[in-house]
């Protein structure tokens, strides 16, 4: 049974940081690119970053230079370092797994940002 469980999604003031975690189980993790999406209320999802089985990483314009994402093989976990938050920022964040085989999802953790 393959499971993305996030966390670390919480209620933090505008400048703040927190670190999302994603552990995944179920799924042989250095085959698949890891990405971290997130989804705000009444929006599109939208890709906030990912990163390669090599450990190559992209990031969305609004993420770059705030936010860090990596991934720990030997721990089948990836996360996403986010500093300097924004209100903007606020959003339901989901884990992302994808290789040319499958798909899968986490169940999201919210992030909200607000003083």
């Amino acid at each position: 049974q393959v499971q993305l469980v996030e966390s670390g999604g919480d209620l933090v003031q505008p400048g703040g940081s927190l670190r999302l975690s994603c552990a995944t189980s179920g799924i042989r993790f250095n085959t698949y690119t890891m990405a971290w999406y997130r989804q705000a209320p009444e929006k599109q999802r939208e890709l906030v970053a990912h990163i390669t089985n090599g450990g190559i990483t992209n990031y969305a314009e609004s993420a770059k230079g705030r936010f860090t994402i990596s991934r720990d093989n030997a721990k089948n976990t990836v996360y996403l370092q986010m500093n300097s938050l924004k209100p903007e920022d606020t959003a339901a964040y989901y884990c992302n797994a994808a290789n040319l085989l499958a798909t899968y999802w986490g169940q999201g953790t919210q992030v909200t940002v607000s003083s």
